[in-house]
């Protein structure tokens, strides 16, 4: 059996990779069978092991030379005073100065501050105009005209409150007093006597 495998095997490859024949379990089984130290010779084995010995032997030098020049590298920072605490803030703030050199970081900062910039000419723009509307407002004849009123209310507050002979009492009841003799008064009376207000206050 085990030269009919071989023939079959020897027939694939003479016929190549495209022959129309399926591979079959036999050949699978032939192909695990294969031993791929059989095709390295003892000496190429002890030669291989030899340079893989070497390899380990320098890995572990390298270690113990690392560990060395750690422990030197420690000992001079400790000489110079510099802790880990002390190196962990130069480490951030040469982090934080890279990172605000950064072209990002610049892009980032202009933007915010073009923004805020914008906001502030807005808030200012509103200001100057709710104060102009004010201005506006206060200059426009209504409100002139309740200004004068208010002004001539104030008057005759002060005058009913002086008049009266017992020269006191409390500003609600000269404030009352005043809107119940101002309601008792004529329709004509009271335009007469608004135009000498006016022309008074």
């Amino acid at each position: 059996m085990e030269t009919r495998q071989q023939e079959r095997g020897q027939g694939h490859l003479r016929t190549g990779l495209l022959d129309p024949e399926p591979v079959t379990e036999v050949d699978e089984e032939m192909v695990s069978d294969v031993d791929l130290n059989n095709t390295m010779t003892d000496e190429e084995r002890e030669e291989i092991l030899s340079e893989l010995t070497k390899l380990e032997e320098e890995i572990s030098t390298l270690r113990q030379v690392l560990a060395s020049k750690e422990k030197h590298h420690s000992e001079l920072k400790a000489k110079l005073g510099i802790t880990p605490l002390s190196e962990f803030k130069q480490n951030f703030n040469k982090s934080w100065y890279d990172m605000q050199t950064s072209t990002a970081y610049k892009k980032t900062s202009e933007t915010l501050s073009t923004a805020g910039q914008k906001t502030s000419a807005a808030f200012t723009t509103l200001g100057t105009a709710i104060s102009r509307k004010f201005g506006d407002l206060r200059n426009s004849p209504s409100f002139k005209s309740f200004e004068e009123k208010v002004e001539c209310t104030v008057s005759n507050i002060k005058q009913t409150k002086v008049g009266r002979q017992g020269g006191g009492g409390s500003f609600e009841e000269v404030l009352s007093s005043a809107a119940h003799a101002s309601a008792q008064e004529t329709p004509s009376n009271n335009m007469s006597e608004s135009s000498d207000h006016e022309r008074t206050c």
